[in-house]
């Protein structure tokens, strides 16, 4: 299974791609989608839009995780995020693939152990459960790598308690 995270991000758009490799999780490829600030946000969008859709045809993700804002405290960044994000979600809806959502504090749970652990700890960490040599840079790398990781960490568990649910055995 191959999953394709998703940090986005308007000046730059983490991608990565992670899939279960050995009884454990490799990284394909990563890394960023730029677009320069003085660029017209319509251009910026399409760019990010261009960039997203040919990352999907060339890796035909079974599942493509984005991440979920949650919470910004400035709010000309969170419309900025906010716009990548839809941008993303189009892009991945479009593929026919699964297509999730996970806040930056469920990734940092299920990756680290900790929802408040810092970028260099997500950074650290994500290298050791993808075997890489050096902590993936920039930051929106390591995030997006980290997205792919708890997606493909916690699938198995997400599915067994939506079927629980359906059969009506959880709450």
């Amino acid at each position: 299974m191959f999953v394709l995270g998703i940090d986005p991000g308007l000046s730059r758009c983490g991608y990565g791609v992670v899939t279960r490799r050995d009884g454990g999780l490799a990284a394909v490829a990563g890394g960023v989608i730029s677009s320069p600030p003085t660029m017209p946000l319509p251009q910026r969008l399409r760019t990010l839009s261009d960039e997203l859709r040919a990352l999907v045809a060339e890796f035909r993700p079974d599942a493509v995780v984005v991440e979920r804002v949650f919470f910004q405290v400035n709010a000309r960044t969170a419309m900025a995020t906010g716009q990548a994000a839809g941008v993303a979600l189009v892009a991945a809806a479009e593929s026919g693939c699964e297509v999730a959502q996970y806040t930056s504090n469920e990734v940092k749970q299920a990756v680290v152990g900790y929802g408040s652990a810092t970028k260099e700890q997500v950074q650290r960490m994500i290298a050791q459960v993808l075997g890489l040599a050096e902590p993936p840079r920039p930051p929106d790398v390591a995030d997006a790598l980290a997205l792919a990781a708890c997606h493909l960490t916690t699938h198995s568990l997400r599915r067994a308690v939506a079927r629980a649910t359906a059969d009506g055995v959880a709450p």
